[in-house]
């Protein structure tokens, strides 16, 4: 039975708004390889606090972000801001049905290892122009730190014991999955970004990844005593010095082709 993972939550919420801007990169990183930097309109499918749907927008004219929680999607409206260009509504990835015009470019970041995935694409099929891109991606702090091996060996008999991971799914698309909804694979790309954190940053980050969450819902945790642990934890592998993190992930984009 697969864990489900609620992300219904003003905590989990405002600290997905302090995540940091990578997303961007993973555009600029996808306009370079298939030639192609403006569109007209799309749609960011699990927009979550909204920074994904942030990192659309500067490729895009009109952006609707949706989100399964409300929660979320009250914070996305506050990290985009008043733009007449970028509108919001609650719904799940698999039920698109409230969008009416035809897209040229769907992202969906964090969001496709939680769905069922042929009913999303069935959704999602009438609703793309041919032609039109779906990027499918993804990234998360990896167990490296730059210059620091200490910081690999509390990822492992630390942070890993305390809080594995949950189920979530991880299977490759194949053309085989995608070719009976009409997309072909343009590429499947694997992906490194840095960031730089202080102590005090990283431990409020780890405290909103999905294998806390997780711990801290099953457990009844309070999320003071965790921080609390971690900052613990993590004193003697950063010292009062700023740390890069290293953060791996993917990138996956389709096309729509012609029936």
């Amino acid at each position: 039975m697969k864990n489900v993972i609620s992300f219904d939550s003003a905590r989990i919420a405002e600290g997905y708004k302090k995540r940091p801007f990578l997303h961007g990169q993973v555009i600029e990183q996808f306009t370079e390889r298939i030639g192609q930097n403006r569109f007209h309109r799309g749609i960011d499918i699990g927009c979550g606090a909204g920074l994904s749907t942030k990192a659309l927008r500067k490729i895009c004219g009109h952006v609707t972000g949706m989100d399964s929680s409300g929660e979320m999607i009250q914070v996305a409206k506050e990290v985009l801001g008043e733009d007449p260009a970028v509108d919001f509504f609650v719904e799940k990835a698999e039920n698109i049905s409230r969008v009416s015009e035809q897209m040229d470019i769907v992202t969906a970041a964090g969001v496709v290892q939680w769905v069922d995935r042929d009913a999303f694409l069935k959704g999602l099929e009438p609703r793309m122009k041919e032609g039109g891109y779906l990027l499918v991606y993804d990234f998360g702090i990896s167990d490296t730190m730059e210059e620091n091996p200490s910081y690999t060996k509390w990822w492992k008999e630390w942070y890993l014991p305390h809080f594995p991971r949950p189920y979530r799914d991880e299977h490759q698309w194949n053309q085989e999955d995608v070719g009976k909804y009409h997309f072909r694979i343009c590429f499947q790309d694997r992906i490194t970004l840095k960031h730089i954190f202080s102590l005090d940053d990283f431990v409020e980050f780890m405290l909103i990844q999905s294998n806390v969450n997780a711990r801290i819902e099953k457990a009844g945790l309070k999320p003071e005593e965790v921080r609390e642990a971690f900052m613990h934890s993590l004193d003697r592998v950063f010292g009062k010095e700023k740390r890069v993190l290293i953060f791996q992930g993917y990138s996956w984009c389709f096309q729509k082709v012609t029936p």
